[in-house]
């Protein structure tokens, strides 16, 4: 074979050479990109959400207080509050029955923890402890002529007049609580509506049994 004939033949063995080497550097360069972008894909544990934010880092607390709730709270603390200041008018009377004294006793021991608690509540909420307005109207609430009229009773008419005044201040803590039983969702304010209710349902039935005795 000539000299030109060998240098023919060596030209077509690198082009083929070549030609094989080619789609291998090119699947070499496709699984490149792949685990390019694998790797992109399991640092993103965004789980769908915008920015790199979960969805769930969204959501609300399982826990929070709803409109309903906070308007629970935030009705029924002046209310318990008006309660622990009768009884306490009535108690500071000389020759009181002993059966009212013990009733305001119980309702200042009942009413004043859950006062605590409906605070505790309203504070973990970011709500304020007072209505806007400062919720008047409230179902039950004396007015000051009222409250007037059991300081200046004695202790006979403090009596009679505390359980009448009692009863009426309770029907609208029940009716409150029942409000919040059909609105509310908070668990911890439902359980305590329901407390009220219960309690202060059997003091009712209890101040008008002493009415009528």
């Amino acid at each position: 074979m000539s000299a030109a004939a060998r240098a023919g033949a060596r030209a077509i063995a690198r082009r083929r050479s070549v030609a094989r080497t080619l789609p291998v550097v090119a699947l070499g360069v496709a699984g490149l990109f792949a685990l390019s972008g694998c790797a992109a894909n399991a640092g993103d544990t965004s789980g769908g959400g915008h920015d790199g934010h979960s969805t769930a880092e969204t959501e609300a607390p399982a826990n929070a207080g709803t409109a309903a709730d906070v308007m629970f709270a935030q009705m029924m603390i002046p209310h318990h509050e008006q309660a622990l200041e009768m009884s306490g008018i009535v108690l500071a009377k000389d020759g009181l029955a002993p059966e009212v004294a013990a009733l305001a006793e119980e309702i200042q021991a009942a009413q004043g923890p859950e006062i605590a608690q409906l605070e505790a509540w309203l504070e973990e909420w970011d709500a304020p402890r007072e209505m806007p307005g400062g919720g008047h109207g409230m179902s039950g609430m004396l007015s000051a002529d009222e409250l007037a009229a059991l300081e200046a009773a004695d202790a006979a008419a403090a009596s009679q007049l505390f359980l009448e005044q009692m009863i009426e201040h309770h029907e609208g803590a029940v009716e409150m609580a029942e409000e919040q039983l059909a609105s509310g969702s908070h668990e911890g304010a439902i359980e305590m509506a329901e407390a009220i209710i219960a309690a202060q349902n059997t003091e009712i039935e209890r101040m008008r049994a002493l009415l009528e005795g």
